[in-house]
């Protein structure tokens, strides 16, 4: 078990790229969502970054074929922010790809088409397939950005994209197991629910070759996936806990500054007299200005914008 959890520790790699970088499960995934039939895996050119070199800019899967050069990536926990993040990586590919090329030269450079795609299957409930699109992200909104980017987000959790699952065989059983992973994990530790839905995904013939031939591996990924997923909840459910104190420190200082009572301004917030009386012993030596920077610097350790 030390040795096992020492490679969860230093595994950065996924089970969906691990599955997808194999060409002939690539293209198998290409053609159930292009709606081709492309039999030949060795035309694929998979261009992925090396992770140990280019650390700031992982992706899962990026490839080139029939011109095209496509991003694939997974996420478990939605992010807004995938149009920006693979408008970086696209232009590091660019980059690399035309290495031997002068683009200050008379001659148009070619690059291959991009396209971009994220597989979704999370928690939080989303629609069946949507758009994330770079120009949300700009803090002046118009219309016909000069730069956009599109991503294409398709939900793969059971009951979305029925078609998809049915063609891609290697999707619907992948999904199968981050199901099974998930459901033991909620009456097991982590070690045990990967190794229990290893077992019963061989059993069932789900992914069965590819969790025979790299089982290690794929339990080492699953619990390093599964325990930074976690994490990145908790984290986010301490920067809401965080954001709602915030927001009640600067509403106590905003009615001290203005001579409400501990209970006024506590029946005004519906907070608890304990709460306010709390940011007042950090308040009071700022009175009669009540600098919220400062009391937050106290209250928190660090400083915070006054909104």
């Amino acid at each position: 078990m030390e040795k096992l959890q020492n490679v969860v520790r230093n595994y950065k790699d996924t089970v969906f790229r691990m599955l997808f970088s194999d060409k002939k499960r690539l293209l198998e995934l290409y053609n159930a969502l292009n709606g081709t039939s492309y039999d030949n895996p060795d035309e694929l050119k998979i261009t992925t970054f090396d992770n140990a070199v280019y650390m700031s800019f992982k992706n899962d899967i990026s490839f080139i074929f029939q011109s095209f050069i496509t991003l694939y990536e997974h996420q478990s926990t939605f992010s807004p922010n995938m149009p920006l993040r693979d408008l970086i990586y696209i232009s590091r590919q660019y980059e690399k790809y035309i290495v031997d090329e002068s683009i200050y030269s008379s001659k148009t450079v070619t690059i291959p088409t991009p396209k971009f795609v994220v597989f979704y299957n999370g928690l939080k409930d989303k629609h069946e397939e949507m758009t994330l699109s770079l120009s949300d992200s700009y803090e002046v909104k118009v219309d016909n950005p000069d730069l956009e980017l599109k991503v294409r987000m398709i939900n793969i959790n059971p009951g979305y994209n029925g078609k998809l699952m049915e063609t891609c065989r290697t999707l619907d059983e992948y999904c199968k197991y981050v199901e099974s992973v998930r459901k033991h994990a909620e009456v097991m530790a982590i070690e045990e629910a990967v190794e229990c839905a290893v077992k019963e995904c061989i059993k069932e013939n789900i992914l069965a070759d590819f969790l025979k031939g790299q089982r290690a591996e794929v339990v080492a990924m699953s619990i390093f996936e599964y325990d930074e997923e976690t994490e990145l909840k908790k984290l986010r459910a301490s920067e809401r806990k965080y954001a709602e104190e915030r927001t009640i420190v600067i509403q106590v200082c905003k009615k001290l500054k203005t001579n409400y009572t501990i209970p006024q301004i506590a029946d005004a917030l519906e907070v608890t007299e304990e709460e306010v009386e709390k940011i007042y012993r950090a308040a009071e030596k700022y009175a009669p200005e009540y600098d919220v920077k400062e009391i937050c610097r106290e209250f928190f350790g660090c400083y915070v914008d006054e909104d």
